[in-house]
Parts: structure tokens; C-alpha cells; sequence
């Protein structure tokens, strides 16, 4: 009997060490996106002549927007304010030489997509990247002390997803070849107090991109789902950028060398690793009162530090 056992438990170390050896080998290709599944120069303009960016008016979407051209596609950028896609699309044009169109859209609203798909039509989209978003509250806070605007929240940051895919989709599909990506985030990964709604809406679009990669990754399709951590966006009042938190520009570049990793990612090398740590950090110990309770405590000292500095 004691012989099984010991057999038992060495049979039992030397399979979790494999386990082990086989994620740390795995991990390595976060370090070596070029080396372990690298894109092609061509790999996007080979997916179709255009690309659609939803919220393309700054932070992410506008990098994304630049990024692409540069890559050599045209660019169809979506947005609420006009005049920042005007803006945008001039600096493209300039710098990229590509060509450019705009489409002014509040993805708040629910009556937009039939517009949408007749200026989409005629184009050869290859690629889309849903990355229309917005907070509930910029700041944490508990769900009765938080906007009330639920709905345009739900619209904007899912209902966007499902009918952009929607649209976009079908031409993908009959050519047999696209690129989706999805852009949630981190907080989306889990439930995340605080940022309640925020964090829910975007646990929809990953799921949902998950869902959708399972039924149509037989078609020639990509979707991928990118779930950041900090990035520097207007969205969440351009924090300077550092080891953690990207600038849209940083990051985007690096998030487009894993489009063919995996079905998901965090964008870039930093979020993977703070990803790993995190994951071994128990789901209670940021669920517990004390963890709420100083965050709300660190954040009403911050905003009133912004207010007496302005």
C-alpha cells in the first residue's frame, strides 16, 4: 500500500510539473508574437479593402483607424461627433494617403443601423473592429450612486457589437475570409463591484465573441476579443501613461501582432503578464467589504484633490 502511494503521488507531481512546463512554454508566445504566429505585411489587406471602426473619434478607435491604414487598408470610421472624424480622417488621408470615409452614428440610439448598412454597401469590409464604448461612471462607485443611463449604456456597448456583426458578417461569410475584433476589457473577465453595469456589458461581448468564433471559425473568419487592462483614453480621462496603463497608439500597434495567438487577448504583453498574477489572487479577496471600502475611500480623496486643484 505504500509503495501505490508513493507511486500515486509521484505519478501525480510529475504530471502537475508537466502541466506546469507546458503553460510557462505556452506563455512564451506572448514574448514572441512574431516568432510564434507571425502576420503577415499582407495578412490585412488580405482579408478585404476596407476596414470599420466604431468609435473611431479618439482613444482606441482612432488608433486602431491610423493603425490600419498604415497597414494599407481604407478606413470607414464610425462615430458620434463629426468634427472629430472629419478631423481624424484628414490626418489618415495625409499621413496614409488611403482613402477614408465617415459615418456619423450615436450607437446610443438604436435607430441607426439601416443607414449604416446602405453606406456600407459596395465596400469589400475585411475588417471590423467594435470598439464603440462608454462608462457608466467614470469614477467607481456603487450601483445606486451611478448614472442612470442604463439603456444607452446596453446600446452602446452591446447592442452595437451584435448589429455591427450582424451587418458585417454576411459579406464575410460569402467570401470566406474577415477579421472581427471585439474590444472589451479586463474588468469584463470577471464581476467587477463598483463598476457594475460597465463591467457586465462588456462580460456580454466576451462571451458573445467567444460564442460566435466556436460557429464561424470553420468559415475563414477570425474573431478575437480584446480585453485590456488600463489604456489612456479620453474615456478614462488620459491618465499618463506608464508600465501598466498604454497609450491607444502603444497599444493598438501591439495588439494587432496577436490577432492570430488565440481567440482572446489581453492586447499586449504587459496586461498578459499582470493577467497571470492576477488570476492567482483568490475572486473573494476583491470582493470583500474592506478592498470596496478603501477604494471608495482613495477615490473621494482623489476627487477632491482634483477639486482643489482646480
Amino acid at each position: 500500500m505504500e509503495e501505490l502511494q508513493n507511486w500515486l503521488f509521484t505519478f501525480i507531481g510529475a504530471v502537475s510539473c508537466l502541466v506546469c512546463l507546458v503553460n510557462c512554454i505556452w506563455f512564451l508566445k506572448y514574448f514572441f508574437p512574431r516568432t510564434w504566429s507571425p502576420v503577415p505585411q499582407s495578412f490585412f489587406q488580405a482579408m478585404g479593402e476596407w476596414a470599420v471602426i466604431t468609435g473611431a473619434g479618439d482613444g482606441i478607435g482612432k488608433a486602431y483607424s491610423f493603425e490600419l491604414a498604415n497597414r494599407g487598408l481604407n478606413t470607414v470610421l464610425i462615430g458620434r461627433t463629426l468634427e472629430k472624424l472629419k478631423k481624424v480622417a484628414s490626418e489618415i488621408e495625409k499621413a496614409t494617403g488611403r482613402n477614408v470615409k465617415i459615418i456619423q452614428a450615436d450607437f446610443t440610439k438604436n435607430d441607426i443601423y439601416y443607414d449604416i448598412e446602405e453606406r456600407l454597401q459596395g465596400l469589400e469590409i475585411g475588417i471590423l473592429v467594435n470598439n464603440v464604448g462608454m462608462l457608466h461612471n467614470t469614477y467607481p462607485c456603487c450601483f445606486l450612486d451611478g448614472s442612470k443611463k442604463d439603456e444607452d449604456l446596453i446600446n452602446c456597448n452591446m447592442i452595437s457589437v451584435s448589429k455591427m456583426t450582424q451587418i458585417i458578417m454576411k459579406q464575410m461569410v460569402s467570401r470566406q475570409k474577415g477579421l472581427i475584433l471585439n474590444i472589451a476589457s479586463a474588468v469584463g473577465t470577471f464581476p467587477c463591484p463598483l463598476y457594475t453595469i460597465y463591467s457586465a456589458s462588456k462580460a456580454f461581448v466576451y462571451t458573445f465573441s467567444k460564442a460566435l468564433e466556436v460557429e464561424y471559425k470553420t468559415k475563414g473568419i477570425i474573431i478575437q476579443v480584446v480585453t485590456p487592462f488600463g489604456v489612456s483614453t479620453p474615456m478614462t480621462k488620459n491618465p499618463k501613461p506608464n508600465l501598466i496603463t498604454k497609450s491607444a497608439k502603444t497599444f493598438v500597434r501591439e495588439s494587432l501582432d496577436y490577432v492570430r495567438l488565440s481567440d482572446e487577448t489581453y492586447g499586449c504583453l504587459a496586461h498578459e503578464i499582470l493577467a497571470v498574477f492576477l488570476h492567482f489572487v483568490p475572486l473573494w479577496v476583491f470582493h470583500t467589504n474592506k478592498i470596496q471600502e478603501t477604494i471608495l475611500r482613495l477615490n473621494q480623496k482623489y476627487l477632491e484633490k482634483m477639486q482643489k486643484n482646480t
